[in-house]
C-alpha cells in the first residue's frame, strides 16, 4: 500500500509537517576537531549505497505516513561526495512517497574543494536549492591546523560557483582558534561579511572527546584563547552580525529575516523529522508520545542491515512525559526567540513554565539568564552564552 493512500483525501493543508534527513557518512579525510559519524574509505559502491538509502527512505515513509515534507537535508560526512544521481533519486522518491510543500527546502552540505564544486550544477539540476559550505576559515594557516583539504582560493571559487547555481547558500567558520586574538577574528569576520549571502554559521572551536584534537590538547600541543577572549569574540560576533542585518536566530546561526535554515528550525522547535543513513536519528509524533529512532552507526553494519531487513534501525523508543519536555526544552532554548509556550505544549505535551515550576525558574530569571512572559520562555543573551550550564540547572 502506498504510504499516503490512507491520508490522501485529507488534502495537503491537513498533513502534519515533516523534515527528512539523509546521512552520507563518508569523507576524504577526518578533520581533527570532528566527532560526527564520519568515516574515510578507499572506495564507495555508489549504486549499492543509492539502493540502500532508497530502501530505508521507503521504510521511513511507513514509519511516518500521511505527512507533508517541508525540508530535506543531506548531511554527513561529506554529502557533496555523493553522486548527483543518488541525490536526484532520493529527492524524486521523497516526492513520490509523501506530499511535499510547494516551497520544499532541500539543503546539501558541501566542502569547497574544486572537485566537489564541479558537482554543483548537477546537484542543482537534481533539485538541491540550498547549499551549506564548510569553509571553516579564511586563513591558510588555520585551514591547515583544522585539517581542511581546500585552500582559501578554492573556498572563494566555491562560493562564487554556489552563488551561480543556488538561490540560497551559507557557509561555516570556526573561531576562537589557537593564537587567534579578538581583533584577528574581527578582521576575518569583516571579510566573511563581504562574501556572505543570507546566512552564516559561526562556531567557537570546542574540543570534543574522541577527536584527535582532544588528544593533542590534553598533551599540550596547543592552547585555546582564554575564556575572556573567547567571550569577547562571541559578543562581537553577535553585535556585528546584528548590525550587518544577519542577527543570530540560534546560538551559532545568523540569517537575514526569513532566511533561517528551515530544516534546522524543525529540530530546534521539536517538530517531526525522519532520518535515514548510518547513525541518523528521527523524532516524530506517535499518539501521545514522540517516537525516537536511531539507525545503526557503522557504515558497513548499516548497509548489511538494510540489505537484509530493508532498514538499519538500531533503536526505537517512545519519548513521553518529563523526558519529552526536557528534550524540547534543550532544543528550544537555543533559539534567540526562545520557546513559544503554546507551540511547545502541542509538541511536548506540557507548558514549559508549568512543567519546570517557579521554584526552579525564578532564580534564573532574577540572575538575568531567562525571560518569561505569557507567550514565551527564552534564554537571554547571557543565558545563551552559558546555555549548557543553564540547561543543567533546568533539567537536573
Amino acid at each position: 500500500m502506498h504510504p499516503m493512500s490512507e491520508r490522501d483525501a485529507r488534502g495537503p493543508e491537513e498533513s502534519a509537517p515533516l523534515g527528512v534527513y539523509v546521512h552520507w557518512p563518508f569523507c576524504k579525510s577526518k578533520c581533527p576537531y570532528c566527532d560526527f559519524n564520519s568515516h574515510v574509505r578507499e572506495g564507495v559502491e555508489q549504486a549499492r549505497w543509492r539502493k540502500a538509502l532508497l530502501s530505508e527512505l521507503e521504510h521511513a515513509a511507513r514509519e511516518a505516513p500521511g505527512r507533508q515534507v517541508q525540508t530535506m537535508f543531506f548531511g554527513g560526512g561529506t554529502p557533496s561526495l555523493m553522486e548527483p544521481a543518488t541525490v536526484a533519486a532520493l529527492i524524486a522518491r521523497t516526492r513520490a512517497l509523501w506530499d511535499v510543500a510547494d516551497d520544499l527546502e532541500i539543503t546539501l552540505e558541501a566542502n569547497p574543494t574544486s572537485v566537489e564544486a564541479e558537482n554543483f550544477a548537477a546537484l542543482a539540476e537534481a533539485g538541491v536549492n540550498r547549499v551549506s559550505l564548510g569553509i571553516q576559515a579564511l586563513d591558510a594557516g588555520a585551514l591547515r591546523f583544522l585539517g581542511r583539504q581546500h585552500s582559501v582560493d578554492e573556498a572563494l571559487a566555491a562560493l562564487d560557483t554556489a552563488r551561480r547555481h543556488f538561490a540560497r547558500y551559507s557557509f561555516d567558520l570556526i573561531y576562537a582558534r589557537p593564537g587567534q586574538t579578538p581583533q584577528a577574528w574581527a578582521d576575518e569576520l569583516e571579510r566573511a561579511l563581504t562574501l556572505a549571502g543570507e546566512h552564516l554559521s559561526l562556531y567557537q572551536l570546542t574540543i570534543e572527546r574522541g577527536t584527535r584534537f582532544f588528544t593533542d590538547h590534553a598533551r599540550g600541543a596547543f592552547t585555546l584563547p582564554a575564556e575572556e577572549e573567547a567571550a569577547e569574540m562571541f559578543e562581537h560576533t553577535q553585535a556585528r552580525l546584528t548590525e550587518a542585518g544577519l542577527p543570530a536566530y540560534e546560538i551559532s546561526n545568523h540569517a537575514r529575516p526569513g532566511a533561517a535554515c528551515r530544516h534546522n528550525l524543525i529540530y530546534w522547535q521539536y517538530q517531526d523529522y525522519v532520518g535515514i543513513g548510518p547513525g541518523a536519528h528521527g523524532r516524530f509524533a506517535l499518539g501521545d508520545a514522540k517516537r525516537a529512532t536511531r539507525r545503526t552507526s557503522g557504515p558497513e553494519a548499516w548497509l548489511e542491515a538494510v540489505e537484509r531487513a530493508g532498514h538499519g534501525t538500531a533503536e526505537t523508543t517512545d519519548v513521553s512525559g518529563r523526558d519529552r519536555v526536557e528534550e524540547a526544552l534543550m532544543m528550544g532554548l537555543r533559539l534567540s526567540d526562545g520557546i513559544d509556550r503554546t507551540a511547545f505544549a502541542s509538541v511536548a505535551g506540557a507548558d514549559p513554565v508549568e512543567a519546570l515550576g517557579e521554584a526552579r525558574l525564578a532564580p534564573l530569571v532574577d540572575a538575568g539568564f531567562l525571560e518569561i512572559d505569557a507567550a514565551r520562555l527564552r534564554a537571554t543573551a547571557a543565558g545563551r552564552q552559558r546555555l549548557n550550564a543553564l540547561l543543567e540547572r533546568l533539567v537536573a
